[in-house]
């Protein structure tokens, strides 16, 4: 199979066929979310060991035999950075993908180096240079060049070879099982993202107390109401730092809410109407009906939270570096706060910590925990060492 671009819907579902019997596909897309309300599917890319093919989505209009594919039980998709293409299939089919690898993930799983960009990470596993991504080029324009064909296919060209030698890599340190778990997890938090209101997805939203969140909620409503009638993204129908203003200030007149910088500008003075009657619903959300903020109270910040969790990622860090797995990807700042609530203010969560779950805790469950409860101590035993910590038993008493 020579590189080419099918534009033709019968040629199309020949190609399908033949990903099925391929068993294992390469898969990457190019899209345009700026402009519209849903991201612009532009062109889809796929690689098999007998060559590169790109689909242009605006010719071959029927895409649901690729959907099928990636869907099934059967074919395996690989992915470099993948959360971009499992939000389209949902999109378009409500269903997951159920044999998704990511490279980009898979790296982080036997190295320290994650996320890597594609270009790095061809030259890392392949030793190989290949050009950036084309991160300026519209892809909505047609006809495409040839020069854009073959940039986009480059993009998946490599990544089947670089996924042969990841999963060698990974069987012999027995890992395999770590990566197909955080595959799943890529998956599920998509999944979980998309279900989410949109208000939970305002940036600044944890900072609001409960009577603010309730007006956020009435403008994050209308926001995204508004951007699918007008098929524009929603953050330039309003920007969250002002919808955040506004749930904060709370204006009673179109004269105060204009007094609010960048909000006396035209498109929203014409919208200033619905911003007031917003407010107004929410601030008529009676007592008993306020939502949970989603920050932690003050009565529930431990003084020594920050300190402990500070202290739990130097020995986190160490442990990555030892193992050679990327800290990043093992546990977050949030993650570690999330230990230490639990384990040592004995707080109720709502789930398990996650560094205490799956491949997780055989990276540093014990080891964090034991930390906590004094039962080992730390020392720097080699400051020349990328690891130089030691952790001790200690002495009883």
């Amino acid at each position: 199979m020579s590189q080419r671009l099918i534009v033709d819907q019968s040629q199309f579902e020949d190609f399908c066929e033949h990903l099925r019997k391929s068993k294992t596909v390469a898969f990457d897309s190019e899209f345009v979310s700026e402009y519209t309300y849903q991201p612009q599917l532009c062109l889809l890319q796929f690689a098999t060991p007998e060559g590169c093919v790109a689909v242009d989505p605006y010719q071959v209009k029927n895409l649901e035999s690729w959907w099928d594919v990636m869907t099934d039980d059967e074919t395996t998709v690989v992915v470099h950075g993948g959360q971009a293409e499992v939000r389209f299939c949902l999109t378009h089919t409500g269903r997951c993908p159920r044999k998704l690898v990511d490279v980009q993930i898979a790296e982080g799983l036997r190295s320290r180096s994650y996320p890597l960009g594609y270009s790095a990470l061809v030259a890392r596993v392949l030793g190989r240079r290949v050009h950036g991504k084309e991160t300026r080029t519209d892809w909505r324009r047609r006809p495409l060049s040839p020069q854009q064909i073959q940039y986009a296919l480059e993009d998946v060209k490599h990544i089947l070879e670089i996924w042969k030698r990841q999963r060698a890599s990974l069987e012999s340190q027995n890992r395999i099982a770590w990566a197909e778990a955080e595959f799943q997890r890529m998956i599920d938090d998509v999944e979980t993202d998309r279900s989410r209101d949109s208000w939970q997805r305002v940036s600044g939203i944890q900072k609001l107390n409960s009577r603010e969140l309730a007006v956020a909620c009435e403008l994050s409503d209308w926001r995204e109401q508004r951007a699918a009638e007008c098929d524009r993204p929603f953050r330039q129908v309003l920007r969250d730092d002002l919808l955040i203003e506004l749930a904060r200030r709370q204006p009673k007149s179109i004269k105060d809410l204009l007094a609010t910088r960048d909000l006396n500008r035209g498109h929203y003075k014409q919208v200033a109407a619905d911003f007031l009657k917003c407010v107004e619903r929410g601030l008529a959300v009676p007592e008993s009906d306020l939502p949970e903020p989603l920050g932690l109270r003050n009565d529930e910040k431990h003084q020594d939270e920050h300190v402990l969790a500070q202290l739990l990622g130097i020995a986190l860090s160490n442990r990555c570096a030892e193992m050679s797995v990327s800290r990043s990807l093992v546990g977050t700042s949030a993650d570690l706060r999330h230990l230490v609530r639990g384990h040592v203010q004995k707080k109720k969560e709502k789930s398990a910590p996650r560094l205490t779950q799956g491949w997780r805790a055989e990276v540093c469950g014990d080891l964090l925990t034991d930390l906590l409860e004094g039962k080992i101590s730390l020392r720097v035993a080699n400051p020349q060492s990328d690891h130089p910590l030691v952790f001790e038993p200690t002495e009883p008493g």
